[in-house]
């Protein structure tokens, strides 16, 4: 790839306006007039001149995820912001003078990429403590335990996280005696990967007082050995708490350096906006630290965890746009209602096919979280919650469609709300034409079906599977599907989503015909999944998510064309350079030390 400055004739964008770093740049020896050159430019709409020099990119492959026009070959961006998609011919004509050129030679160029469903300060927390991700047995888990003990000081805990045992062999929850074997002088608490379950060692339970006679609390269950009655050390859903609560809290320091890592990573890997599915004010207010003293460039958009006071403080004051600058809008509760389908949590209209007398299990009460949804409606607030079996789907689109008749359309600050379920991951095939005869949002994670494809069979059974990661039903339906990562469940990497969304196989090219493989989507709708769909979800389709005149300069650019080349291959290309808003936030020829790890 070549940079270099060029001078190229021209001077006005796309937009019929003078490019407003040029304009000014010519009148900046006439100081008398210059004040009222920048007077006339806000007039003409022109954005201010603040987003750095104009670019000239060309010799690109560019797709646009703008069905008008779809390929483009260069771009050029003042302010910021796109002011002219096309040829390189054209585009050279309408670049400001003095623009910086750079010369992409067939690199691909997307739309900047969205993760629709991430947890930044998780991914953080993983890249700098005890992760477990890859660990390949009970014996391997022991082993990385026994490594970690080494560190730290008599009396602290040990915690990690990332464990999953579906690909063990066999697929069974590692035990308290298992970590007691290694670990038994400090409390140990490992999380499994999807966060709805935990390990713990004796140390941990005794702690907690929890014991063969400890009843479930509301929305968890406490795994006790079938035959002594004694508990295993697995806690699903909400009888974590009753370990994790007694787990000294971070200091200060610790959640704005994982926010930070964190924001670093994902621009690495050509993530341009993480939606954020649940945090606090104060990691809030942490962001904003972070955007002040330039330490974070992405994009976020954001949805704070309820019930909880945070929520009934976003409910009174109101969504609040463009919060720190214009990175980071706070306009979404996020609401649970039941777990996940590997730890069989997820809420089941019939049992699970491998545990009889189990539905799974309902994490808040309907009743609590309506009151919510009617709240928000009022107050022009989205609502996201997650919902992975078909009862909980069920649930949620009841209680949504039950809020939608009662508060009418004239008492809402937003007429049509935009809310979403986030994972959809199990559905009665019933309920699929719901979500556009409501207008409710899919969020959903594709990697979620390559990583689940080696027990949803055994969990679900074979006529279940019919509805479940239902990518390609729901879009024939009309509904809007909207692609992440859940991020630390998964990796959290953009070729991964869109990889598992058309090719619908384990990152080894296995595929399970069993989870109906005719479910898979085109390259256009997983790219569409990853970039314009999700701004709609944002209320943000006019700003960005497709490379438009008028819109933010988000470029995801690869190496390889993801959209042509053998499936496989889309896992070995790698980001060239990731902008937001006309500014390169990462640049893979500049260190080595900025490139993903090989574990990513």
């Amino acid at each position: 790839m070549n940079i270099e400055a060029g001078d190229h004739s021209g001077g006005r964008s796309e937009l019929g306006n003078p490019s407003c770093e040029w304009v000014l740049r010519s009148l900046s020896s006439f100081k008398p007039l210059l004040a009222l050159a920048e007077l006339v430019l806000l007039v003409a709409g022109v954005t201010p001149c603040t987003a750095g020099e104009p670019l000239l990119l060309v010799n690109g492959n560019i797709y646009t995820a703008d069905d008008s026009n779809p390929r483009a070959a260069a771009v050029v961006v003042i302010t910021g912001r796109i002011a002219f998609v096309g040829t390189n011919t054209e585009a050279a004509r309408h670049s400001p003078p003095g623009a910086r050129r750079m010369d992409l030679r067939g690199l691909t160029v997307l739309p900047g990429l969205t993760d629709s469903h991430a947890h930044l300060a998780g991914i953080g927390f993983r890249e700098l403590s005890f992760n477990l991700e890859g660990t390949a047995s009970v014996a391997d888990l022991k082993n990385r335990l026994r490594e970690r003990a080494k560190q730290g000081k008599p009396g602290e805990w040990l915690t990690g996280r990332g464990w999953i045992e579906s690909r063990w062999t066999p697929p069974t929850f590692p035990s308290r005696t298992d970590l007691d074997d290694v670990v038994s002088d400090r409390h140990v608490s490992l999380e499994r990967a999807d966060g709805h379950a935990v390990v713990v060692n004796s140390s941990a339970l005794k702690l907690a007082k929890i014991d063969r006679k400890s009843p479930d609390p509301p929305g968890g269950r406490i795994l006790k050995d079938a035959t002594t009655g004694e508990p295993t050390g697995m806690l699903i859903d909400n009888a974590m708490d009753l370990v994790q609560r007694l787990i000294p809290p971070p200091t200060d320091s610790e959640p704005q350096k994982a926010l930070e890592v964190a924001g670093q990573r994902s621009v690495r890997l050509g993530w341009t906006q993480l939606q954020i599915a649940g945090n606090s004010f104060h990691e809030v207010d942490l962001l904003c630290r972070l955007y002040a003293a330039g330490r974070i460039k992405l994009q976020l958009y954001d949805a704070i965890y309820g019930p909880s006071a945070d929520a009934q403080r976003l409910l009174a004051e109101g969504p609040s746009i463009n919060r720190c600058g214009d990175r980071l809008t706070v306009r979404g509760i996020k609401l649970y209602i039941d777990g996940a389908l590997g730890s069989r949590g997820a809420a089941l209209l019939e049992p699970y096919s491998d545990s009889p007398r189990s539905y799974g299990l309902l994490v808040n009460d309907p009743a609590v979280l309506y009151p919510i949804l009617t709240q928000a409606l009022k107050r022009g607030v989205q609502v996201e919650t997650h919902a992975i079996g078909d009862r909980g789907n069920r649930i949620m689109l009841d209680l949504y469609e039950r809020a939608f008749a009662s508060v009418p359309v004239k008492d809402r600050p937003v007429a049509e709300p935009r809310w979403r379920i986030e994972h959809t991951q199990i559905l009665d095939p019933a309920d699929i034409p719901r979500f556009a005869k409501l207008g409710i949002i899919a969020s959903m994670q594709p990697s979620h079906e390559i990583s689940d494809m080696f027990f949803a069979p055994a969990r679900l059974g074979s006529a279940r599977l019919a509805g479940a990661y239902a990518w390609h039903s729901l879009l024939d339906s009309g509904a809007v599907v909207v692609a992440g990562s859940d991020a630390p469940v998964e990796k959290g990497d953009p070729r991964i989503e869109f990889y598992a969304a058309v090719a619908r196989r384990s990152l080894e090219g296995v595929s399970e015909p069993a989870l109906h493989p005719e479910q898979h989507v085109s390259r256009d709708q997983a790219l569409k999944m990853l970039s314009i769909w999700p701004a709609f979800a944002a209320f943000q389709e006019k700003e960005r998510g497709s490379i438009e005149v008028g819109k933010l300069a988000d470029f995801t650019v690869f190496s390889g064309d993801i959209m042509t080349i053998p499936e496989p291959e889309i896992l070995k290309t790698h980001v060239a350079m990731t902008l937001i808003g006309g500014e390169i936030v990462y640049d893979s020829r500049l260190s080595a030390k900025q490139r993903p790890s090989e574990r990513e």
